[in-house]
């Protein structure tokens, strides 16, 4: 079983910056695609951005040019630096592995950003 914690969850202004991080306990971590999703009140979880072993970047395209996603396999971590919030990226966010060779993904539990207009 595959453990995922993220962290950086807060209150940001709109406007402003913010950095979310997730660390894995997985040994074969750099060989798995990560990735962030979000729940915002009332809706479903939704695609934010994934990333391959080989470094293929995918986005949603309410984010794509605001947030970037970015993994460190020394380290096991994931992190989803958010530019330019707006009220509408007020959700939980959720880290994502997905191991494609047994095709199991995991899930962390959640953090929470809200964006202040």
């Amino acid at each position: 079983q595959v453990q995922l914690v993220e962290s950086g969850g807060g209150l940001v202004q709109a406007g402003g910056s913010h950095r979310l991080s997730c660390v894995a306990s997985e040994s074969k971590f750099d060989i798995s695609t990560v990735g962030w999703y979000r729940q915002a009140p009332g809706g479903q979880r939704e695609l934010v951005a994934t990333q391959t072993a080989g470094d293929i970047r995918s986005y949603a395209p309410a984010v794509k040019g605001s947030f970037t996603i970015s993994r460190d396999n020394e380290k096991n971590t994931v992190g989803l630096q958010m530019n330019d919030l707006r009220a509408e990226d007020t959700a939980f966010y959720y880290c994502y592995l997905y191991q494609k060779w047994a095709d199991d993904g995991f899930w962390g539990q959640g953090t929470q950003v809200t964006v202040s207009s």
